[in-house]
């Protein structure tokens, strides 16, 4: 694995625009569970009945639940290794952005500036029928929208069957069309639209994962644990 870091820090050195992209995998170092393995969110719990508009206007009681316990569960993590070298490799002109699959908001804790959420971030709060932000004490202790006074407040993710946000999305495409090297990180690339993204990169691909993801070929393929593997990378650029 050595040889293989390496040679992805040879590649980033020569490159002029790097773009990261990132998945559950990249997370589940900083304790939060990955979503398709066997000890995955969906392995345990139906996504229909609690990741869909439909759910929620269904069963509120069931999403709000379900929900409030992935928010609580995420109060105490942070940022690993590998989220701080991302950052740093940015800080450093190496890396020029991150399109992030992630609810956490771990890369932005860690210092990343340039980060397109294109599933949202479970710590903003807004109300599903009129829009209007709330905090997360306010969607916690189920309380009505203060403008509109109904009680749908949500998380602000991309719920199964909803599209992703056309202005983060459209600067992430742009950015890894325009990218000489394109690093994929922790994700299967099972999701749409997302799993497109190798395909639309014109430079180089490097892919980081516990396993390799059927139906592409890369440049460089390096398996393994993601903190590990950029925590080593750093300390060959930084």
């Amino acid at each position: 694995m050595r040889n293989e870091i390496e040679k992805l820090a040879n590649i980033i050195k020569d490159s002029k625009c790097l773009v990261v992209m990132t998945g559950a995998g990249m997370d589940t170092e900083s304790n939060i569970p990955d979503f398709r393995s066997q000890n995955g969110l969906w392995y345990k719990v139906d996504p229909a009945k609690v990741a869909t508009v439909e759910a929620m206007y269904q069963n509120y009681l069931l999403f709000h639940e379900f929900y409030s316990a992935r928010i609580k569960n995420m109060e105490n993590v942070v940022p690993h290794k590998g989220h701080y070298v991302l950052a740093e490799l940015e800080k450093k002109g190496y890396l020029k952005s991150i399109a992030t699959q992630n609810i956490s908001g771990l890369h932005t804790r860690a210092g990343s500036k340039n980060v397109y959420e294109l599933h949202g971030n479970i710590r903003r709060i807004k109300c599903n029928e009129c829009g209007t932000r709330h905090t997360i004490e306010d969607f916690l202790d189920k309380k009505n929208c203060n403008k509109c006074g109904k009680n749908f407040l949500r998380p602000e993710i991309v719920l199964f069957g909803e599209m992703l946000p056309n202005n983060i999305w459209d600067r992430a495409i742009r950015d890894v069309e325009n990218s000489d090297v394109f690093i994929i990180i922790g994700t299967s690339l099972q999701v749409s639209p997302v799993n497109q993204m190798p395909y639309i990169a014109k430079g180089k691909t490097i892919y980081i994962n516990m396993e390799k993801a059927r139906g592409y070929n890369f440049d460089l393929e390096i398996i393994g644990k993601a903190g590990e593997i950029l925590g080593e990378l750093g300390e060959i650029l930084l």
